[in-house]
C-alpha cells in the first residue's frame, strides 16, 4: 500500500524547495555583491585607478539597491510573486554579464548601479513568500534559510568567484555570477508556488510605510548597524596583504572565513529573533561594535586577523531580525517594507565602503577601517534606543487612553 505524505509534510517539502530556489538567487546576489571586495586590487590595476577609487564600484552597486528596492517594490506589488522573482533575477543576471563587458571605470560604476537595482526587491519578495509558507512562529527561521543563499555565497560563491577572477581576470567572476542567476530563474519557475500579488496594493499605499516612525527607526538601525562590517570587509584584501603580510593566494580563505561567520550569524540570529526579537537586535549591535573595533588591533597578526574576520561576519545575524521587525511594523505596506531592509543593508554597504576609503585616503592607514567601522554600529545603538523609547511612549499613551 502506498504511503501518501501528510498535508503538513507536503507543505514542508514544498517550502523547502521554494526556499532552495530563492536561496540560489540569493547565492548569486551575494556572490556578485561581495566578490568585488576580494578583487579590488585587480580591478584598480586594470582600470588604472587607485584601490579607494575602485571602491566606488562597491558603493555604486549598493546605491542601486537603495534606489531599486523601494521603487520596484512600490510599482510591482500587484505582480504575481513568482513572476516578479524571475524577472528580478533575470535583470540581475544581465547586469552582471554587462559588468564583465564594461570597458572602463566609469562604465563599470554605471552597470554595477544597474545590477544593484533588483537586489532589494528580490530579497523582499522572497522573504514574504518564505514567511507565508511556514507557521507564524517560524517566520524568522524561514527568512533566515532563504538568506542562507546570501551568506552561503561568502563561504562558497565568493571564494570560487575570487579564484576565477585571480586565475582568468576579474571579469570572469561576473560571468560566473550571471550564469548562477540564470539557473536560479529556472529553479524559481519550477519550485516557487504561484502566489498572486496584492490586488489592493498601490504605490501610495506601499509608500505609506515611510510615514511610520518604527519603520524609519528600524531602517536607521540597519543602515548603521551593518556599516562597520562593510567598512572592514570592503578593504579586507589590501589590509590582509599590506598589513598582516598574508600572501594573495590566501585571500579566498579569508573570504571563506567571513562566509562561515555570516552563516553562523544568520542561523543564530534567526533562531534568537523568533524567541526575543528586540533584545536580539540590541545584542547584535553591541557585538558588532566590539568585533569591528578589534580589527584595528588584530590586523597586524595574520591568524588573529583571520579569526576576527570570521567574527565580523557573524554580524549578519542582524539581517533576519530586522526583516521580521520591518514586516511587523509596516502594516499594509509589506512588499515595500520587506524590500527596504536590503536598502538599509546597502546604505550600510555604501556608507561603510565610503568611510573606510576616506579614512585610508586621508592617510590613517588600512587598519583605520576597524575603529571607523565600530563607530557605525555604535550610532545604530542610539537609534535602537530611540525605537525602544518610542515603543514605551506609545504603550503608555494607549494605556492612558
Amino acid at each position: 500500500m502506498q504511503n501518501n505524505p501528510s498535508p503538513a509534510a507536503a507543505r514542508s517539502h514544498q517550502s523547502a524547495k521554494a526556499e532552495l530556489a530563492m536561496g540560489l538567487g540569493g547565492f548569486a546576489i551575494g556572490t556578485g555583491e561581495f566578490v568585488i571586495m576580494g578583487l579590488l586590487p585587480q580591478v584598480a590595476d586594470q582600470l588604472h585607478v587607485t584601490v579607494p577609487q575602485a571602491g566606488y564600484v562597491i558603493s555604486a552597486y549598493a546605491l542601486g539597491v537603495v534606489v531599486g528596492a523601494p521603487v520596484i517594490a512600490a510599482l510591482a506589488a500587484r505582480w504575481p510573486r513568482h513572476l516578479l522573482l524571475i524577472a528580478l533575477m533575470a535583470c540581475f543576471a544581465l547586469g552582471n554579464v554587462a559588468s564583465a563587458l564594461a570597458p572602463n571605470h566609469l562604465s563599470l560604476i554605471v552597470v554595477r548601479f544597474l545590477a544593484g537595482l533588483p537586489h532589494g526587491a528580490f530579497f523582499g519578495v522572497a522573504a514574504l513568500v518564505a514567511a507565508s509558507l511556514v507557521p507564524a512562529a517560524q517566520r524568522a527561521q524561514a527568512v533566515g534559510r532563504v538568506m542562507l543563499g546570501l551568506t552561503g555565497a561568502t563561504l562558497v560563491g565568493v571564494p570560487l568567484a575570487a579564484w576565477l577572477g585571480q586565475a582568468f581576470g576579474w571579469r570572469m567572476a561576473f560571468v560566473f555570477v550571471g550564469l548562477i542567476g540564470v539557473l536560479a530563474c529556472w529553479l524559481i519557475h519550477r519550485w516557487v508556488p504561484r502566489q498572486a500579488g496584492d490586488s489592493a496594493a498601490s504605490p501610495m499605499r506601499e509608500l505609506s510605510a515611510l510615514r511610520s516612525k518604527q519603520v524609519l527607526l528600524t531602517l536607521g538601525v540597519g543602515s548603521l548597524g551593518f556599516g562597520g562590517v562593510f567598512c572592514v570587509f570592503s578593504y579586507v584584501a589590501p589590509t590582509m596583504t599590506h598589513v598582516a603580510g598574508l600572501a594573495e593566494s590566501w585571500l579566498p580563505v579569508v573570504l571563506a572565513l567571513f562566509g562561515v561567520g555570516m552563516i553562523v550569524g544568520n542561523l543564530l540570529g534567526a533562531w534568537l529573533a523568533d524567541r526575543a526579537l528586540m533584545p536580539t537586535i540590541g545584542g547584535i549591535l553591541v557585538w558588532n561594535v566590539v568585533v569591528t573595533g578589534l580589527f584595528f588591533f588584530t590586523a597586524h597578526y595574520p591568524l588573529l586577523a583571520m579569526i576576527n574576520i570570521l567574527l565580523i561576519g557573524t554580524g549578519a545575524a542582524l539581517g533576519p531580525a530586522l526583516q521580521i521587525r520591518l514586516m511587523d511594523v509596516a502594516e499594509h505596506a509589506q512588499t515595500l517594507a520587506a524590500a527596504l531592509n536590503h536598502s538599509a543593508f546597502n546604505i550600510a554597504n555604501a556608507l561603510g565602503a565610503w568611510l573606510g576609503g576616506a579614512a585610508i585616503a586621508a592617510g590613517l592607514g588600512w587598519t583605520a577601517t576597524g575603529w571607523v567601522g565600530a563607530l557605525l554600529p555604535a550610532a545604530a545603538i542610539a537609534v535602537y534606543l530611540l525605537s525602544l523609547l518610542h515603543i514605551r511612549r506609545s504603550a503608555f499613551v494607549k494605556a492612558e487612553a
